[in-house]
């Protein structure tokens, strides 16, 4: 059996993380000598003896080969560390996921990468700056990392989501989780045009640990980390720290002096990221990396898209006078899950606008 499939194997076994795999990597540089080996004989190199159990009673061709189907039947792709299509940037970091589940589009891990982090309880300045920006990096090739939370990670999806290139969601959970649950349309619209990965196994409980590991994927996929709004105790802080230790770039977008929704930005500009004002002084650090058509995209203004039927029910009964979720929904055939997929995808599409308290107006 394939080493690539072996270790997928071991990563699906209970208990084994990040250092007992490269713990039982260097002990046993044949892993295929796993099927054969006793717990007693696996120990005895020093692994834990629970896992050595594990391994000794689980551990089988047949178990992979039934994980294998599992994924499949979910649409679960698996990308290990020894696969041609693992991201390479993301091999250089300290200690990068041994196996990655992907849904939707593998290539786009090995595209040119920006991340973009920040609160998940944004101003309107904030979320502009995030969707904005990350439309207009999109569209001069340049493909959006983020965690798929509320807040800024969300905004920077939707707005990468507008533009030419993809985004790429990083999940703290398993890859068949929706965490928070209201980002459930935008998990399927990334899914369709982009990427979402996590390192954790299906059937994974969440637990708060997991959420800052996965951003040192975020930091470890991006040639640079930009932050938009972040107080000094932000988690999003913490993907900045993996990113300096990592070297790559932090770019830190100023708020108002007084918001502490920027306390940790302006912090970050004192002890040395670069502050930046226009998203061009963001593309200029990788003008190398990209052509004089990509850089012109910048100033283009999103195509005009048509719109469905269902679309075109939904504008013609907005206006410049907010509208209600609630009242979008009442009294017609759209069902609770349908309505937020139109609705998405007409924010999307520049069509409307949506404002505080779930309300709804013409863009």
């Amino acid at each position: 059996m394939e080493n690539r499939l072996i270790i997928f194997g071991l990563h699906e076994l209970e208990g084994v993380g990040w250092k007992t795999m490269l713990q039982l990597l260097n002990r046993f540089p044949e892993p295929h000598m796993l099927f054969e080996l006793s717990a007693a004989e696996i120990a005895s190199k020093g692994i834990k003896a629970s896992i050595a159990e594990q391994i000794s009673k689980r551990f089988t061709p047949d178990f992979i080969e039934q994980k294998l189907q599992l994924y499949m039947k979910q649409s679960v792709q698996i990308l290990t560390l020894l696969d041609d299509d693992y991201p390479i940037i993301l091999k250089e970091i300290a200690q990068p996921p041994w196996v990655l589940y992907v849904k939707g589009k593998i290539a786009c891990l090995n595209q040119r990468l920006l991340g973009i982090v920040g609160t998940r309880t944004p101003t309107l300045y904030g979320k502009k700056i995030a969707e904005d920006w990350a439309a207009a990096l999109s569209r001069a090739g340049f493909g959006i990392v983020s965690g798929l939370a509320r807040g800024i990670d969300s905004r920077a999806h939707i707005g990468a989501l507008q533009g030419s290139s993809k985004t790429v969601a990083v999940l703290g959970c398993a890859i068949n989780q929706i965490y928070p649950r209201e980002n459930a349309q935008l998990y399927q619209m990334i899914e369709q045009e982009g990427a979402i990965i996590s390192e954790y196994p299906v059937g994974t409980g969440m637990r708060s640990g997991m959420f800052p590991q996965r951003n040192r994927i975020i930091a470890g996929l991006s040639l640079g980390v930009m932050v938009v709004e972040a107080a000094e105790d932000s988690g999003s802080l913490i993907t900045v720290d993996f990113a300096l230790d990592e070297s790559r770039d932090v770019f830190a977008v100023p708020g108002p002096i007084h918001s502490r929704q920027s306390s940790g930005v302006h912090k970050l500009l004192k002890d040395g990221a670069k502050l930046v004002t226009q998203v061009e002084e963001i593309v200029d650090d990788y003008k190398y990396l990209i052509s004089m058509e990509d850089r012109s995209a910048l100033k283009k203004p999103l195509s005009v898209y048509s719109l469905s039927d269902d679309e075109h029910e939904i504008v013609q009964l907005l206006s410049n006078e907010p509208i209600s979720f609630d009242a979008l929904l009442d009294g017609r055939q759209f069902t609770f899950g349908h309505l937020h997929a139109v609705l998405l995808s007409l924010v999307l599409k520049k069509a409307i606008k949506q404002l505080p308290g779930s309300t709804y107006i013409l863009a």
